[in-house]
């Protein structure tokens, strides 16, 4: 017996700490809450964006004022299977891809 062994105890180990290591299952369930969290927090609003984009897209007619991904704002002249011509300003047309259009603007946004 030290003089350190009066002042300290000494601490020794007398087993594991927590649960069975060996058990296969033991991290599936937090896998399982990761995934279901993912699915929840990334993937499902991401399916539903594109959704949305794409029912916009199809509905997308002549006389719509719309946003390009690049902030072009214009009118619709025409559109067709991929492309939609646009109005962006007295006499200006250019033609655009449909997957490039970005939102549809209200009535009257448009000052052409």
């Amino acid at each position: 017996m030290s003089l350190l062994d009066l002042v300290i105890t000494p601490a020794f180990a007398e087993g594991s700490v927590g649960g069975d290591i060996s058990s296969p299952w033991g991290g599936l369930p937090f896998l399982l809450i990761m995934f279901v969290l993912m699915y929840f927090l990334l993937i499902r609003p991401q399916q539903k964006r594109a959704k949305e984009h794409k029912t916009l897209l199809a509905a997308l007619k002549k006389g719509d004022e719309i946003v390009t991904n690049g902030g072009v704002i214009g009118k619709v002249v025409s559109v067709d299977e991929s492309f939609a011509t646009l109005e962006i300003a007295d006499g200006v047309v250019v033609k655009v891809q449909k997957q490039g259009i970005n939102q549809k603007m209200p009535k009257g946004s448009a000052k052409i």
